[in-house]
Order: C-alpha cells, then sequence, then structure tokens
C-alpha cells in the first residue's frame, strides 16, 4: 500500500498532475478577480481528483465562479455536485439558492436557504435571504390567482353578447398583451383557453377575430409543446381565407410565430416541455401543404392567398445557401409548382378567375424566382421546367399558358426565355395579337413585352415584335391594349441604354411616345393598371436624355407618378425611372485612349447625350426635389420585403445619393423624412446598395443637425452603416464624409460615443490620422478629439509602445490651422482627464517645449487658448518636476506678457487661461507674486 501511495505521490508531486495545486492557483486567481483562469484550474483540478471531499470542495469554488460570470446554470449544477457529497455544505447550499433565485426558480432556491439557516439559525444574510424570498413567492402566488381570474373575467367580457362594444375591445387588447409574456400565455393555456379562443373566432366580428389571432400567435411563439397540441389549425387556414386584409396579416404573423417555434427559428429555452415534443417535421409538412393548398383554391379572399404566398416566400427557399437542406423547395416543386403558375396565369378580365389583389401574381413571380434559386443541381432544374411546359395546340388555354408565362418572365427568366425560344409559341403570340378578342391581344402584348427583358435575347423580338406592336398599336381603338403596345415599344426602342449613337427610332419618335405616356399617366379617368403601364413605359423611355427633361418639367406627370408609386408592384418601374432622371446608374469610365483607338479601327464608341451633362442632371434633381420626390421615396422604402427586392432597394439608395449630392439640398432631404428612410436601406439589402445608403446618410449626418435628421432613437442606427463607410476598401470621398458625420455624432453625447466605439470604430479612425491626403487625417484627427472623453480612449493613449500620443502632439505644429486646432483640443482634453499623459508627452518627443511655445505664441485665440489649457494641466498635473522645468524655461516670460495684457473681448478667454496659469505657478511656489514698483 505505501509503495502504491509514494508511486501515486510521484507521479502527481509535479505541479502539472497535482489537483490541490491546481485547486490552490484556482483560488489565488479568484481573489485577485481573474475569474476565466480561476475556472481553467478548477476544471483541470476536477479532472485529476480522486478523493471526493477535495472534490467536492473544487466543485463548490467554481460554483463561486459561474456566479460571478452569471452562469447560472453552471453555478447551480457545480453546487449540486458539492451538495450531494456533503448535504450540509452551508456554503455550497447558499450559492445553489442564489444561482436558482436567478433562474427563477424561487420555490427550490426558498428551500436551500431555509436548510442553510437551520443548519446557522444566527447568520444575517441567510434570514434576510430567507424573508425575501418568501415575500417574492407570496407575490408570485398572488399574481398567479389574480392572472387566473383577469383571464376569466376577459374571457366573460369578450363572450358576452350585451357587453359595450369599448369594453370589449380593451378586454381584447389586454388579453393580447397577456399572451406575449410567458407566464400569462402559460395561464390561457391551462384556464381553458384555446376553445374560448375559438369562440371568439366564431363570432365573426372583426376585433374579435384579430384579438384571437393575435392572443394565438403570443401564445405559440417559441413553445412547440403548444404549438403540438393545438389540432385546430384548419379553423385558422379559414380564416386567412376571410376577404379582410388585417386578419389575413394577423392570421400570417400568427403562422410565422408557428414555423419559428417548430425550426427553431425561436431560440428561447423552455425546460422539459420541450423534450417531450417529438419530431417536429409531420406538423411542418401539414402547414406547408395546407398554405400550398390555399394558393389555388376559390374559397380563399385575394389577401389570403397574398399572404400564403408571403408565407411559402419568407419560409421555403434556403435563407443560407450554405445550408445543404432545401427539402422544404422540392417538396413545394412538386406539390405546388402548378398551383403556383395557375395564380399566374389568371386574367382578371376575365369571369370565373380566383380571387385576387393587385399584388398577388407579381408575389407568385418572386417565388417562383426564389424557388428557382434555391436548386442545386441540373436535373432539379430540368424537373422545374417540364413542370413549367405547356401544349400549344390548347387554345382556349393558351390564354392563361401565356399569362403564367409572363409571370415566369417576371421571376425566373431564363425558365420563361427558353419556353419562349420553344416551338410554336411565338406563333401563339402573333395569333392572340391578332385575335378579335381584346382580352387575348392584351394578354400577348403582356407576354411580348416581358419576354424582351433580356436584350441579347430581344433581337429575335425586336425584328418581329416591332412590326406586330406597331400595327396593334395603329389599329385598337382600346387605350388598354393601346398603352400596353406601347409599352412594348418604349422597352424595344430603349435597347441601346443611354448609348446617345444607338437608337432605336428616328429623331423625335421616342419623345412623342414618352409624350403619350405622360398624358395616360395624368388621365385619372383611366384605371391604375393601365396609368401603371405607362410608368413601365417611361423606365424605358427615360434612358433617353431628351425624355428625361421633358418628363421632368412635367410637373403634373410627375405628382401622378408619385402619387401611384403607393401602388407596391410598380416600386421597380419608378425606381427605374428615377435612377434615370437622376443619371445615379452604374457607369463604366472610358478612357480618351481607348475612344481614339476605337474610332482609328472602326469600333462602335458609345456617346453621351448633350443634356446628360452635369449641370442638366443637377437642374433635374432640383425639380424633383422641388415635385416631392423625397416623400414618395419615403413610402415606397416602407413597402413589403416580398415586393421591394434587394434590386429596387438599391435603386432606391442610388437616387437618394444622387439627390443629397448638393449640400444645400440635404435640409429638404431631412425636412421630408428622407434621413429616417436611408436608415433600413442602408442595413439590408445588396452590398452595392448599402453602401450607397451609408454613403448618402453621411452626406446628410455631415452637414445637418444629426437630432433633426434622425429623430429619437433613430440616431443610434446611423452609426453601423458609417462605421461600415471607414473600410478601407471604400473610396476616399466616403472615408471623409464617413468621419466628417462620425465627428459630428461623437460631438453630441456620451451614449452615442460609447456606441461608435462599440462598433469597433477607433482603430479605423486611428488609421486615417497617419492618412497622407490632408482632409481626410484633418477629418479623422478632429472624430478622434470629440471621442477623447471615452475612458476607453484615453486608456488606449496610456498604453506604451505605440505612437498615438507622439502623432497628436506632433500635428500641433502642422501648417494645417484646422488640423492644429483638432491636434491641440485633443492633448488639452487628455491632458485634463489623466495626469499621467503631461509626464508622458514630455517622453514621447524631445521638442515637445518648443511645440509647446508655439501653440502659446498663435496667432489664432482658439489654438493659443487650447495650448495654454495644456500648460495648465502640466502645471496641475502633481509632477512638481515638470511644473518646476515649465517655469524655468521661456514659456513664463509668454505668461506673464499673455497675463499682464490689457482686458480685450476678443483675447479675453486667452488673457484669463494665461492668468490662471500665473496663479497656479505662484501656489505651488515656483514664482513670486507680482510686485509694483
Amino acid at each position: 500500500g505505501t509503495r502504491v501511495r509514494r508511486r501515486h505521490y510521484r507521479e502527481n508531486g509535479k505541479k502539472s498532475n497535482n489537483p490541490i495545486q491546481f485547486k490552490d492557483e484556482g483560488n489565488k486567481h479568484f481573489q485577485a478577480g481573474e475569474v476565466d483562469k480561476a475556472i481553467e484550474c478548477y476544471t483541470k483540478a476536477i479532472k485529476l481528483c480522486t478523493d471526493k471531499k477535495v472534490l467536492a470542495v473544487v466543485y463548490r469554488n467554481r460554483s463561486a465562479c459561474f456566479l460571478k460570470k452569471e452562469s447560472y446554470t453552471n453555478a447551480a449544477s457545480d453546487a449540486s455536485k458539492a451538495i450531494d457529497v456533503d448535504a450540509a455544505d452551508v456554503k455550497a447550499l447558499f450559492r445553489r439558492c442564489q444561482a436558482l433565485e436567478k433562474l427563477g426558480k424561487l420555490d427550490m432556491a426558498f428551500k436551500d436557504v431555509q436548510r442553510c439557516s437551520t443548519i446557522e439559525p444566527k447568520n444575517k444574510t441567510f434570514l434576510e435571504t430567507l424573508r425575501r424570498l418568501g415575500a417574492e413567492i407570496q407575490a408570485k402566488l398572488k399574481t398567479t390567482f389574480s392572472t387566473d381570474s383577469r383571464v376569466q373575467n376577459m374571457f366573460d367580457i369578450l363572450l358576452d353578447e350585451e357587453m359595450d362594444k369599448d369594453k370589449k375591445e380593451m378586454a381584447a387588447n389586454n388579453l393580447v398583451v397577456l399572451a406575449r409574456e410567458e407566464a400569462g400565455a402559460e395561464r390561457i393555456f391551462q384556464n381553458n383557453g384555446v376553445p374560448l379562443l375559438l369562440d371568439l373566432l366564431e363570432t365573426g366580428k372583426v376585433e374579435m377575430v384579430l384579438a384571437a389571432i393575435r392572443t394565438f400567435a403570443g401564445m405559440c411563439t417559441g413553445h412547440k409543446a403548444r404549438v403540438r397540441g393545438r389540432e385546430d389549425r384548419e379553423v385558422h387556414y379559414s380564416i386567412m381565407a376571410v376577404d379582410n386584409e388585417d386578419i389575413a396579416l394577423a392570421t400570417c404573423d400568427l403562422f410565422q410565430c408557428i414555423n419559428d417555434s417548430l425550426t427553431g427559428g425561436d431560440r428561447r429555452f423552455y425546460g422539459k416541455e420541450e423534450a417531450l415534443v417529438l419530431d417536429a417535421s409531420k406538423d411542418l409538412k401539414s402547414i406547408l401543404m395546407a398554405l400550398l393548398e390555399m394558393v389555388a383554391s376559390k374559397k380563399v379572399s385575394g389577401h389570403g392567398r397574398d399572404q400564403a404566398l408571403n408565407l411559402l416566400t419568407r419560409n421555403v427557399p434556403r435563407k443560407d445557401k450554405k445550408d445543404p437542406d432545401h427539402s422544404k423547395s422540392l417538396f413545394t416543386i412538386d406539390h405546388g409548382l402548378k398551383k403556383i403558375l395557375k395564380v399566374c396565369g389568371q386574367i382578371p378580365d376575365l369571369p370565373d378567375q380566383l380571387p385576387m389583389t393587385e399584388n398577388t401574381q407579381l408575389i407568385a413571380s418572386v417565388l417562383l424566382d426564389k424557388l428557382w434559386d434555391d436548386l442545386r443541381c441540373d436535373p432539379e432544374r430540368d424537373n422545374y421546367r417540364e413542370v413549367c411546359k405547356f401544349d400549344p395546340n390548347d387554345m382556349d388555354r393558351n390564354i392563361h399558358a401565356i399569362n403564367a408565362l409572363s409571370g415566369l418572365l417576371q421571376g425566373p427568366f431564363e425558365v420563361g426565355n427558353q419556353l419562349v425560344g420553344r416551338q410554336g409559341i411565338m406563333e401563339m403570340m402573333v395569333a392572340l395579337c391578332g385575335s378579335e378578342r381584346e382580352v387575348d391581344q392584351m394578354v400577348a402584348v403582356e407576354a411580348l413585352i416581358h419576354s424582351s427583358t433580356k436584350m441579347s435575347r430581344a433581337s429575335f423580338i425586336i425584328t418581329n415584335g416591332v412590326s406586330l406592336l406597331k400595327d396593334i398599336y395603329k389599329k385598337t381603338k382600346n387605350d388598354k391594349i393601346k398603352i400596353r403596345a406601347l409599352v412594348g415599344l418604349c422597352k424595344l426602342g430603349s435597347a441601346g441604354g443611354d448609348d446617345y449613337s444607338m437608337r432605336q427610332f428616328a429623331e423625335g419618335s421616342t419623345e412623342k411616345l414618352a409624350k403619350q405616356c405622360r398624358k395616360w399617366l395624368c388621365n385619372s379617368a383611366m384605371d391604375t393598371r393601365t396609368r401603371k403601364w405607362a410608368i413601365e413605359g417611361l423606365a424605358y423611355l427615360t434612358q433617353d436624355a431628351d425624355v428625361k427633361d421633358d418628363f421632368v418639367e412635367d410637373d403634373p406627370a410627375m405628382k401622378a407618378m408619385f402619387d401611384l408609386s403607393k401602388d407596391k408592384t410598380i416600386l421597380y418601374a419608378v425606381a427605374c425611372t428615377l435612377v434615370n432622371c437622376t443619371n445615379s446608374y452604374e457607369k463604366k469610365d472610358i478612357m480618351p485612349e481607348l475612344v481614339q483607338l476605337a474610332k482609328f479601327s472602326k469600333q462602335h464608341v458609345p456617346e453621351q447625350h448633350p443634356k446628360d451633362k452635369k449641370d442638366f442632371i443637377q437642374k433635374r434633381v432640383k425639380r424633383m426635389l422641388k415635385g416631392g420626390v423625397i416623400s414618395a421615396l419615403t413610402v415606397m422604402v416602407k413597402a413589403d420585403n416580398v415586393l421591394l427586392t434587394d434590386q429596387t432597394k438599391e435603386m432606391l439608395a442610388r437616387v437618394f445619393l444622387a439627390l443629397a449630392d448638393d449640400p444645400k439640398d440635404r435640409g429638404t432631404i431631412c425636412a421630408h423624412g428622407g434621413g429616417k428612410a436611408l436608415i433600413p436601406l442602408a442595413l439590408e439589402g445588396s452590398a452595392i446598395g448599402k453602401v450607397r445608403a451609408a454613403h448618402a446618410l453621411a452626406k446628410i449626418a455631415a452637414v445637418s443637425n444629426p437630432e433633426i435628421a434622425f429623430p429619437g432613437e433613430r440616431i443610434y442606427e446611423v452609426v453601423r452603416p458609417l462605421v461600415s463607410l471607414l473600410h478601407p476598401e471604400r473610396d476616399g470621398v466616403q472615408n471623409y464624409e464617413a468621419l466628417l458625420s462620425l465627428t459630428n455624432l461623437a460631438g453630441l453625447n456620451d451614449k452615442l460615443r460609447v456606441k461608435i466605439l462599440k462598433e469597433k470604430a477607433l482603430p479605423e479612425i486611428e488609421q486615417y490620422m497617419f492618412e497622407d491626403h490632408d482632409h481626410i487625417r484633418q477629418a479623422a484627427t478632429e472624430c478622434m478629439c470629440n471621442l477623447v472623453t471615452c475612458k476607453e480612449v484615453q486608456d488606449r493613449y496610456l498604453e506604451d509602445g505605440n505612437d498615438r500620443l507622439k502623432l497628436l502632439v506632433l500635428m500641433c505644429v502642422e501648417d494645417n490651422e484646422k488640423l492644429q486646432r483638432a491636434a491641440a483640443g485633443g492633448l488639452a482634453m487628455l491632458t485634463a482627464a489623466q495626469k499621467k499623459l503631461c509626464t508622458k508627452m514630455t517622453l514621447v518627443t524631445l521638442q515637445w517645449m518648443e511645440i509647446l511655445q508655439r501653440l502659446i505664441l498663435h496667432d489664432q485665440p482658439q489654438i493659443q487658448h487650447r495650448g495654454l489649457v495644456i500648460v495648465y494641466n502640466m502645471l496641475n498635473s502633481d509632477d512638481n518636476e515638470l511644473a518646476k522645468k515649465l517655469m524655468e524655461s521661456e514659456i513664463l516670460e509668454i505668461l506673464t506678457v499673455i497675463g499682464k495684457a490689457m482686458d480685450n473681448p476678443k483675447r479675453q478667454i486667452v488673457i484669463d487661461v494665461a492668468r490662471t496659469c500665473l496663479v497656479k505657478a505662484m501656489d505651488l511656489g515656483l514664482i513670486k507674486p507680482f510686485t509694483t514698483p
């Protein structure tokens, strides 16, 4: 036995294998406040320890660490392991009590502290905790009982026929609020709430139905067990089908909550109930099937159909393309692609069609596109195409098929494009164009328009389509068809983009077409759908600079477009028109040498229209701002996310940036809510779109009062987009304007300064202080000057082994006066906040004395004032040697001259600081008071 013990000691005697040593080391770290290191040591000790009693002590100690780190579940678990060894371990019991209380398990915490006070009846801490927890438990029971009675009371009011309307509405709202809290939701669930809510749904009254749906949503949020315990989804499908936009929207939110709870999109933890839930995929599949049934069901209203399509768009395609599982998309294509195509194929002008809203077919196109994007290999894509095929010989169904084709061309364009190229399809379009029925002509013309989206493919359509469309345009008496034929012509006519030399039509005919579009746009007697086509036409025609100028001068047409832009289905067309009018599209830089070379080799050279030059663009921007473009843009930004695609967002961001170009216009943009509208564009969308929107935000925040431009809490949301512009990949103008705007924000309050630091802007700002470019360096230094009041920034200047402080000191003698002022201001604030920096300043450069003298002799009072404040801070820094050195130098003479000067309102602040410095030097006994002869 002894030999074994000796060997055991020999092995464990080394530090690396001795649990006692690790325990002691952990204790030392814990006392020094190094909690993470302590946990590390205790964990090593636990792995090595075989002695139960020692193990219990280590667990108890690690539990204390976890309490410090607010990791309460781990703290309770470790304390329990110590209690298992010794049930009377008071320290472990009390630690578990503290952890359980923080986890909200008051009754269990109460039992632990009860045992503690039984073991040590005189311990005041135990008695106080016992009293406090007892009172809390009583209060909780009271609220539970009162919650129960409140729930019952609310249902009584809601289901009472005699009760007045106001009381009912109040009870309904209270129920929704209760359901959003975990305790309230549980009470509703336990108190027979589900059948009562179903009774509310049966009433059929809009307010009651909305309250019931919203209560269900609160109860289902993040709670799988409750979601699975609900077998009444059929009722919800029928409610979503009701023809009421609010109800459809609320039911859509409820399904989103159910979906998030089942897929784990809601990450809250609900303890044991969670474990009882079986696999949720069966439920998800049944919801998916039901939604697909709704898509093509005649019993469903237009609003219900929109929300069913929206739910599919949001939840079926993968959020992240790295996720390998796209089974939901494959399931939807197998069981629902035909149904979605059926929606696209509906023709509202014919009888017996599915009920739809203005948006339904566009939402269906977006869904088709997202499903196509979610496919991962060619066989899957072939299958998708196969489902979309139709037989060109069935004339009666043709018109629907061609309309479905339009839907595909607006969604997954390449699928639609392949179908257009199939034998017989083009002939069918031609046949429909020549049909007697106007609805046939309308559908065919729309399909022609959509199929000419990609200009490389449009050459076939340019040759065949132009003559067809011109024919229809001249012959038809129906304005609805005329306008669609016109848009087709516009689209084909704009194939050359803004290249002046590639115009498709004869001189002047583009303006004629545009004039006709503007006329229709202003005709409020026409139906909205037809007027929307006029905007589609202008979206193409405004690539021509003459058309842009005419359109911007036509105030009624512009206002009519802004009014119609509230309609979500034409966001893209309006955005295109605005981008064209402001010339904010992507422009390629053309090198003059290449142009010469191209001309020499007889290649085509794009030409710029004279009216696309800068002064014309600026005039157009001013006209648009006057015409109310900002108000229209703010409305467009608020549109539903499914229709406000990333591409549209990018275009709106480009327009905003073009409008904010002139600093004089930025006040107008803020006054109409443009600053607020830019924030969502800068936070989500395509990479280019976010940068453009952030740049527009920077332009606004750099010159206007940020508190007015971004009212309330919005101002804090602006910080992240602005910091993103400091990235080295962004260009110099973006860096510069971002620094100016951050300087502006940092000058407002502490909360904003902390937010800027949290977004990790500090290293970037420091980097730009070393920049060669004068303006950028100045802007970065000014920004730093506004941030030095933060403790975190001061700490960085106190650190050794870098040139931060040296740089600031040397900047004080730069030629650029604004840079000097910012650097001296930063130094003055730093040396006031951290006395150590006064001494450090004298060590970073040998020229510190000369630099100080130059500052306090400066002819600019602002810079001189900052220099004098630095001198005062040095005298006040408790470094007597430094103070003595200052007073033995020429600085005393300079201070005396400034201090003796006559009072002068323009320089008074400088004179006063110089006198304060002299008084301080007298207090320190370094100089004698003035003596008058």
